[in-house]
C-alpha cells in the first residue's frame, strides 16, 4: 500500500499531505527511468569493455600461443631458407663446375625477383599480416627447393657419365677429423711481416709426424713450390686440377708415382717458412688457387663443413 508524503507549511505550521499532480508523477517515472538506463549502459560498458568474460580470456590466452607459434614458424623458415641458399651457393660454385655445367639461371631458381608475388602491401604488424608473409617465404622456399631439386637430379646424371673425373677432383680432407682451420684461404696477417697479404691455402695445426693424405687420384708433380713452403708435395689431378701440401716433415710418394684418394703421401712437420707444426693445403683449378674449404664434400657432414667453414672465415695470422 503506497506511503502518504507530507511536508512541512511554515504559514500554517503543520505537516500537511502532498498532493501530486499527474505531470508531477510522470516526472518522476521519467527521472527514475533515466536514472536506471544510465546505471544500465554504464554496467553494461563495465561488462563489455573492463571485464573478460572466462571464454573472452580462454580466446585472448590461445591468440597470443598462436602469434608466438607464428614468430617461431617464420624463424624457422628463415633457417630453411638460409639452408637452402647454402645448397644453392655449392651447386652453382662447386657442384657444377667441377662438371663445367652451366650455374641455374636467374630466373629460374629465383622466379619471385621477376614476377610479382602477390604480397605486396604487407605492413601491418598483426597476425594475419604476419601469416600472410610466412605464406610468401614458404612459396619461395618450395620453389627454391623445387628447383634445387631438378638440379640435383642433373648432377646425378654427371655424376654416372664422369665417375673417373670424380675420382680426380679433390673431395677429402687432407687430414682425418678435423673440425677446423687455423687460417683460412684469402687475405690474413704474414707471420713475419704482420700485414695482410694473400693466402693461397688452408693451414690446419696438427701434431709433427700426422699422416697426410692425398685427397684425390693423380700423379707426384716434378715441380718445385718454392723454399719457402719446405718439403712439399704437388700431386697433378688431371681435369686442370692440382693440389699441394707443404711443411711436410717427411715424403711417402716420388715424382712420377701414380696414387689414389686417401694414399698417405707424407707427415706433418714444421719445415719451411713456419711457424708451428702444421699442414698447408691448396687446391688449384685451372692454375689459379680457390678456397680448399669448399671441396670438402665427400667425407664430411654439413655440420663439420658449417664449423670449418667458420673457422676459415676469421681474419688472422697464417702459419706460413
Amino acid at each position: 500500500m503506497p506511503q502518504n508524503i507530507y511536508y512541512f507549511n511554515p504559514k500554517t505550521l503543520s505537516f500537511e499531505k502532498k498532493q501530486f499532480s499527474w505531470k508531477d508523477v510522470l516526472k518522476r517515472v521519467a527521472w527514475f527511468m533515466a536514472t536506471a538506463l544510465s546505471f544500465s549502459v554504464i554496467i553494461i560498458w563495465i561488462s563489455f569493455y573492463l571485464i573478460d568474460s572466462p571464454k573472452e580470456l580462454m580466446l585472448r590466452r590461445e591468440n597470443n600461443e598462436l602469434k608466438e607459434q607464428i614468430k617461431k614458424m617464420d624463424k624457422r623458415i628463415d633457417q630453411l631458407t638460409l639452408v637452402a641458399r647454402d645448397m644453392q651457393e655449392r651447386d652453382d660454385h662447386i657442384y657444377r663446375s667441377i662438371f663445367e655445367s652451366d650455374p641455374v639461371p636467374m630466373s629460374e631458381r629465383y622466379p619471385f625477383l621477376v614476377q610479382k608475388s602477390g604480397y605486396e602491401n604487407i605492413n601491418s604488424p598483426d597476425a594475419a599480416a604476419l601469416l600472410s608473409e610466412i605464406q610468401h617465404k614458404a612459396d619461395k622456399l618450395c620453389v627454391a627447393l623445387s628447383v634445387q631439386s631438378r638440379s640435383f637430379d642433373t648432377i646425378s646424371d654427371l655424376v654416372n657419365k664422369k665417375k673417373e673425373m670424380l675420382r680426380c677432383i679433390p673431395a677429402i680432407r687432407p687430414l682425418p677429423n678435423i673440425y677446423e682451420v687455423s687460417s683460412g684461404f684469402g687475405y690474413r696477417y704474414h707471420p713475419i711481416l704482420k700485414v695482410l697479404r694473400p693466402h693461397t691455402g688452408i693451414d690446419i695445426s696438427a701434431a709433427k709426424g700426422t699422416p697426410v693424405y692425398a685427397t684425390a687420384d693423380g700423379v707426384v708433380s716434378r715441380k718445385n713450390a718454392g723454399s719457402g713452403y719446405g718439403t712439399v708435395v704437388i700431386i697433378d689431378h688431371g681435369y686442370s686440377y692440382q693440389t699441394l701440401y707443404a711443411h711436410l716433415s717427411k715424403k711417402n710418394v716420388k715424382p712420377g708415382e701414380k696414387v689414389v684418394r686417401g694414399q698417405v703421401i707424407g707427415f706433418v712437420g714444421n719445415t719451411g717458412l713456419s711457424l708451428g707444426a702444421h699442414l698447408h693445403y691448396e687446391v688449384i683449378k685451372d692454375g689459379q688457387r680457390v678456397n680448399p674449404v669448399h671441396y670438402f664434400f665427400q667425407d664430411i657432414t654439413p655440420e663439420e663443413y658449417d664449423a670449418i667453414l667458420k673457422s676459415s672465415q676469421k681474419v688472422n695470422q697464417a702459419l706460413s
